[in-house]
């Protein structure tokens, strides 16, 4: 006898009901949502690293004239993310690590490993 329910078979199921933890495909909010939102994360904390840290000093040093006196460093900054975005090997190792994060999440039920880097 079959088992209908509302989700489909691999978002629903494994020990926890969560969905199955071997699964590796990603639903289309996942691939255009999470997986970006990653990316940013990463790209901000691990590849623009100096860039940031010299946009962030420059807006709190200028204050309201920010947009104007920090336009050089807004650029070099949006250049860096943007060319991290492109990088083929920077996405995939963002997919696989939001796919090995939501697969241990999916195993124990425990939250905290989904929170921001």
């Amino acid at each position: 006898m079959e088992d209908f329910g509302v989700l489909r078979n691999n978002l629903g199921g494994g020990p926890l009901g969560l969905g199955d933890p071997d699964d590796r495909s990603l639903r289309r909010v996942e691939r255009e949502i999470m997986v970006p939102q990653r990316m940013k994360e990463l790209a901000k904390k691990e590849r623009c690293v100096q860039y940031v840290q010299a946009f962030g000093d420059c807006a709190k040093k200028e204050g309201l004239l920010m947009p104007f006196r920090c336009k050089d460093l807004s650029k070099e900054l949006h250049s860096c993310l943007a060319n991290a975005y492109k990088d083929e090997e920077f996405i995939d190792k963002c997919t696989q690590e939001y796919l090995d994060l939501r697969s241990e999440y999916r195993r124990t039920g425990i939250k905290s490993k989904m929170k921001r880097v």
